[in-house]
């Protein structure tokens, strides 16, 4: 009887680390609760099957960087790539996962900061919804300012590629 009490207590304890609502897929995650596909790793970095992780370094962008960058991305990857709305972001956060607030078996890598969402703060238009995986909170952020991203695809990705994309040097 104990035994059996210790496989339930441990399968609740490892249970958000194992979600039936995602499957891996590689580069990218199938998110079956919002019906889309995630990057595994946030936009600046580059999954690796031989290591298994997401290596390089995050960007930061604004919201008119961002637009160009998906732009440029859906030019270079035949999809509907775009920033995730708050609702899907906010489904990431994990509040029982120490440190990052989000599942880093599916999403290895990923900073402690706050990602960048495509909804606008309704209490000020000027503000859009960030979420933050370091607190798990969501909050309104005024435009200018630079955060990380991850993108979503709405749709069936069939196509298995590296995303590399150039961004426009300023001038």
């Amino acid at each position: 009887m104990k035994f059996f009490l210790l496989l339930v207590f441990l399968f609740i304890k490892v249970s958000p680390l194992l979600s039936a609502d995602y499957i891996d897929k590689g580069f990218y995650i199938i998110d079956l609760k919002n019906k889309v596909e995630w990057l595994k790793c946030t936009a600046g970095q580059q999954w690796s099957d031989k290591e298994e992780k997401c290596i390089g370094d995050a960007v930061k962008l604004d919201q008119n960087e961002i637009k160009e960058a998906n732009r440029l991305l859906n030019e270079q990857i035949d999809g509907d790539w775009r920033l995730p709305n708050r609702k899907e972001l906010e489904s990431l956060v994990c509040r029982e996962c120490d440190g990052v607030k989000i599942n880093t078996k599916l999403f290895p890598q990923t900073p402690a900061q706050p990602f960048w969402t495509s909804k606008r703060n309704w209490w000020s238009p000027k503000f859009f919804w960030s979420v933050n995986f370091f607190t798990g909170h969501s909050y309104g952020r005024f435009v200018p300012e630079k955060k990380t991203f991850r993108k979503v695809f709405e749709g069936s990705l069939i196509l298995c590629f590296k995303i590399n994309v150039k961004l426009p040097q300023k001038k």
